[in-house]
């Protein structure tokens, strides 16, 4: 776990699972992968297993130790709706994350179907913010699953944003979080896809969040990650969405 996240949209990391499977294009150049070879290569116990989906029960307990508020992502370094976490370990998450009313919790999957799955027998938390990825056209419909739950925060992922969304419907979406990609091989994000997106939170009232360029800057040029910096036409678009309130 980690208190001081990089992340630009969160503030803390929570890694009861760890490992994943590539489902989509975004997956592609996964960081979470790459970070996970390295922990891997340095000895890091809790990475010795590689990328393969696997439960940390010792981990559980990590956010009770926070008592300032935060926010809080989680799994940052997989999918805690992967097909091989049980949903008796998911309840347990729910079990730490109910003990934890002051922290909000930032859950993103790319399996949003069993998420719905999952929740369709058990409450949503009132402190938890369910989101999933969409990098493109062809995972739009990830949305649409989304939209059936009734979180206090529903969320999308635009990130890496691999190519022109053309209208996508944020109706029932409260908050939209779009970014290029970054590393060696990172594809290239054109400005007009993310203005796109922007205009279109506008027209919903959807809160956006404008986390990077990545690798490939404004103008096209490859740099560093922080050289191309997150403006986009010379402003910042970095907000939130105001969960919603059961009634």
């Amino acid at each position: 776990m980690s208190d001081n996240s990089k992340i630009a949209w969160t503030q803390a990391t929570w890694n009861p699972v760890t490992g994943c499977e590539k489902t989509s294009a975004g997956c592609k150049n996964c960081y979470a992968e790459q970070l996970v070879k390295r922990l891997k290569a340095m000895g890091q116990a809790k990475y010795q297993n590689g990328f393969t989906p696997t439960l940390h029960p010792g981990s559980l307990n990590e956010p009770l130790k926070w008592k300032n508020p935060r926010l809080v992502f989680l799994p940052s370094m997989g999918d805690l709706f992967h097909q091989d976490i049980s949903f008796n370990f998911i309840d347990q998450v729910m079990d730490v994350i109910l003990k934890c009313p002051q922290h909000t919790f930032q859950i993103l999957t790319k399996r949003e179907e069993r998420m719905n799955d999952y929740f369709s027998s058990r409450p949503i938390p009132e402190n938890v913010w369910l989101g999933c990825t969409v990098e493109n056209q062809s995972t739009k419909w990830r949305m649409d699953c989304l939209r059936q739950l009734k979180a206090p925060v529903n969320f999308i992922s635009h990130e890496p944003l691999l190519e022109d969304l053309g209208i996508p419907d944020y109706t029932g979406i409260d908050w939209v979080i779009a970014g290029g990609e970054s590393g060696n091989k990172a594809r290239k994000m054109e400005k007009s896809w993310v203005l796109n997106i922007k205009a279109q939170c506008d027209a919903s009232g959807t809160a956006f969040f404008f986390k990077q360029w990545g690798t490939w800057g404004e103008d096209g040029v490859k740099r560093s990650v922080k050289a191309n910096g997150h403006l986009l036409d010379g402003a910042e678009y970095q907000a939130y969405p105001i969960p919603k309130k059961k009634p």
